[in-house]
């Protein structure tokens, strides 16, 4: 399927594209919240300043994507690979990222107040100057991320791998 296809099929009121393949496919500054994109494959998809807001990609491969921007409030991404993805500016927040693979994807002032991190993989990830505020971050890992003025106010680190993390200027505590 074609992206435009997706778009007409979407405008229609089909919501369910579970295992579309969308690799490559520009898709910004569009709207498919609410989409069922499970198990997709939308690998080096341009999706920034897209509206996916409730949008459920579990396991979805979105490899090299770029997500800078785009809004993905409340979306389900259980497992999902963003492995390398750049995701600056995007706001995730109450987003459920668990189990999902971010290592060095960038997350540059993203905003993932209250996610669900648990177990995600965020390997060498950007999350510069990220809001992580009430995130759950709980076994994951964190080897080699950039933290740098990120804020982890009331964020549970619990199990957390921080090894070699930058964490020069992190908020861990509002009254720091």
């Amino acid at each position: 399927m074609q992206a435009d296809e997706l778009l007409k099929n979407y405008a229609a009121g089909t919501r369910d594209f579970t295992g579309i393949n969308l690799s490559e496919a520009n898709l910004r500054e569009v709207n498919l919240s609410g989409a069922i994109f499970d198990r997709a494959i939308l690998d080096g998809a341009n999706l920034s300043h897209a509206n996916l807001s409730h949008t459920s990609l579990v396991k979805a491969d979105l490899n090299g994507a770029n997500l800078s921007d785009a809004n993905l409030t409340g979306s389900n991404l259980t497992g999902a690979i963003l492995d390398g993805a750049i995701l600056d500016g995007a706001v995730l927040d109450s987003a459920n990222l668990s189990h999902a693979d971010l290592t060095v994807a960038k997350l540059i002032e993203a905003n993932l107040s209250e996610a669900e991190l648990t177990d995600a993989t965020l390997i060498a990830a950007n999350l510069d100057k990220a809001d992580l505020s009430g995130a759950d971050l709980t076994v994951a890992d964190l080897t080699q991320a950039n933290l740098a003025q990120a804020d982890l106010n009331a964020a549970n680190l619990s199990g957390a791998n921080l090894e070699k993390a930058n964490l020069e200027g992190t908020i861990l505590d509002e009254n720091s």
